[in-house]
């Protein structure tokens, strides 16, 4: 499944974004999907994922409150909604796609990625 991720840009801290990715090549509600974030200087870190159905999430704890994902299987595509956004929130946004079951919160766990869309949050 190739994944197309859109959708980054700069905003206030404070502020609300949204990003998309759009999956093509097989079908889409055959896939969990999850997204992760690199800071520059960080390692990759798990955001949020979202089960085939779109009934079950799951977030980091610093985004719990604040992101929402979900997703249209009609349309083939996943969203991060982000809410209260802060400066750490910057990075460069990458969304994955999964056939097995847990493991959502690991890298390892995911069978293709995306490229990135960057989220750039100003003080």
């Amino acid at each position: 499944v190739q994944l197309q991720a859109s959708g980054g840009g700069l905003v206030q801290a404070g502020g609300s974004l949204r990003v998309s990715c759009t999956a093509s090549g097989r079908t889409f509600s055959n896939y969990d999907m999850g997204w992760f974030r690199q800071a520059p200087g960080k390692e990759r870190e798990f955001v949020a994922a979202i089960r085939w159905s779109g009934v079950i999430t799951y977030y980091a704890d610093s985004v719990k409150g604040r992101f929402t994902i979900s997703r249209d299987n009609a349309k083939n595509t996943v969203y991060l909604q982000m809410n209260s956004l802060k400066p750490e929130d910057t990075a460069v946004y990458y969304c994955a796609a999964k056939s097995r079951a847990a493991g959502y919160y690991y890298m390892a766990g995911y069978d293709y990625w995306g490229q990135g869309t960057l989220v750039t949050v100003s003080s």
